[in-house]
C-alpha cells in the first residue's frame, strides 16, 4: 500500500496556483495596454445614434399610409 505525500501535493497545487495568478496578471497588463473599443468618444457604440424620446413604431408606418390613401380615393 503506498502512502500519499501531503507535502509534494501541496506544493504541486501551491505551484499551479502561482502560475494561475501570474497568467492572470498577464492578461490583465495585456488588456490595459490594447485601446478599447469605444473609441475616445465616450459614446457606446451600441446606444450610438439613439434619439432620447419617443420612437416610431416599426409597425405603425403601414396603418399611416393605407389610411392616408384611403382618404384620397374617396370622392369628395
Amino acid at each position: 500500500m503506498q502512502k500519499s505525500r501531503p507535502t509534494q501535493n501541496k506544493r504541486a497545487r501551491e505551484r499551479a496556483k502561482q502560475e494561475k495568478a501570474q497568467q492572470k496578471v498577464a492578461r490583465r497588463m495585456e488588456r490595459k495596454s490594447t485601446p478599447s473599443d469605444r473609441g475616445t468618444g465616450g459614446e457606446d457604440p451600441d446606444i450610438a445614434g439613439i434619439v432620447p424620446g419617443p420612437q416610431a413604431s416599426p409597425w405603425g408606418d403601414d396603418e399611416v399610409e393605407a389610411e392616408a390613401e384611403e382618404e384620397s380615393d374617396e370622392p369628395a
